[in-house]
């Protein structure tokens, strides 16, 4: 039956990169969102793109959005115009916007874009420098519409993300989800508030409790200290159901790499997920990672190596191919954050599989326990898998340093 609405979805977005027409794919509470760079031939045809489902989210906004970001990029007459359209169309009706963004992002934000939100009706623009409440960044990509609807993904506000970009995420309406990533929109512009006054901000005070991580779908966070109540740690969930696992794994990320930088900028062992996937295939279970062709810097792809000598493990690297129009700089590659268990558990998130993502910086991720979306995350893992732009590491091989700024 999937084949066949494909087909469909197909024929009717053959002359249109972006088709509103496709049905979302859902489970109560949530719908899967996917674009692929174009010309990569990695679509979801049955899958709904980000920029369709951002300008409806904002164009249905009718009191406040929320927006947390990394940073910003645009560039005119890109797809992310139509997101901004839709984003000034709101202010200017009156909904209270909310923006904000790590200072950090500010020094690979361009000028114009970030001009260009300031000037929003109604929109307040903040800075925070997460590192001084961490050690992090603000890395989470997401929003919160009238505090009914949010989306989070690894899709950044940049025009990129949009068109050149492998990206997944996820718009929910699941109320106790909405929720909770609002109340963590809360905690961090209040700790904003605190910082521009001079205060040290406080942690939350409410008590956590483990009774979220017992419904069917929830929403974990990072850094822990930072989390409001029921709001899980997402270093110790990803571990834990990495060790539920009885049959396989499939995971998609850009980077993976058992290291963190310490306080004294040097780089450290981080064996928090690395030990997880270790056990798992010494058990049987079989394991697929697959990153972006980025990841082969050293010393990363020599973690890559010794994970893929373990039995059970296989890894892959995707190298996308160039855009028609030539070289772009920091684009043409994998950057979803994916995972499917034994194809009954999916997670779909914002944060990359090394140090400081999960325990550092604030990222955002939502464990489902549905076999519907899990064999469906599985299946976008796949296309890139079994992709003649997928290669095997290479043990013997010593590769090129990637240089993702340079042709």
């Amino acid at each position: 039956m999937r084949k066949h609405l494909s087909c469909l979805a197909l024929l009717l977005c053959s002359a249109a990169a972006h088709c509103a027409q496709v049905d979302p794919f859902t489970i109560p509470g949530f719908e899967l969102v996917h674009n692929a760079p174009v010309n990569s031939n990695a679509d979801s045809p049955d899958l709904r793109d980000p920029v369709t489902v951002w300008t409806r989210m904002f164009d249905e906004a009718s009191k406040t959005i929320d927006v947390g970001q990394f940073y910003v990029a645009g560039q005119p007459g890109s797809q992310l115009d139509k997101v901004l359209e839709s984003l000034e169309a709101a202010g200017r009706r009156g909904v209270k916007i909310r923006f904000l963004m790590d200072e950090k992002g500010l020094k690979i934000s361009d000028a114009p874009t970030l001009a260009r939100i300031r000037n929003i009706p109604n929109l307040a623009f903040r800075t925070m420098d997460f590192g001084r409440l961490s050690g992090g960044i603000i890395h989470a990509k997401y929003f919160v519409v009238d505090r009914r609807t949010a989306f989070l993904g690894s899709q950044n506000f940049d025009w990129r993300a949009l068109e050149h970009i492998d990206e997944t995420g996820l718009r929910i309406g699941d109320p106790v989800t909405v929720r909770q990533i609002s109340a963590i929109f809360e905690q961090d512009w209040k700790a904003q508030e605190a910082f521009a006054a001079g205060r040290v901000p406080p942690r939350p005070t409410a008590a956590r409790s483990g009774a979220c991580e017992s419904r069917a779908s929830f929403l974990v966070a990072s850094p822990a200290a930072y989390n409001p109540a029921c709001v899980a740690d997402s270093g110790k969930v990803l571990p834990q159901l990495i060790g539920s696992a009885k049959r396989s794994i499939q995971v998609q990320v850009m980077t993976y790499a058992p290291l963190e930088y310490s306080e004294t900028r040097k780089r450290v062992y981080y064996p928090v997920i690395d030990t997880a996937l270790r056990a798992a295939a010494t058990r049987g279970v079989r394991v697929q990672l697959l990153v972006a062709n980025w990841n082969l810097k050293k010393p990363d792809v020599s973690y890559l190596k010794s994970l893929a000598l373990v039995p059970n493990v296989e890894v892959r690297f995707v190298t996308v191919p160039p855009a028609a129009s030539g070289f772009i700089p920091y684009a043409r590659v994998v950057h979803s954050k994916i995972m499917s268990i034994d194809d009954e558990i999916a997670w779909v998130g914002t944060s990359n599989w090394s140090g400081g993502y999960l325990d550092n910086s604030r990222n955002l991720e939502v464990v489902m326990r549905d076999p519907k979306m899990a064999q469906r995350v599985r299946e976008l893992q796949q296309v890139w898998w079994n992709s003649p732009h997928t290669s095997p590491i290479d043990v013997a091989r010593d590769y090129p340093a990637p240089h993702p700024a340079e042709p």
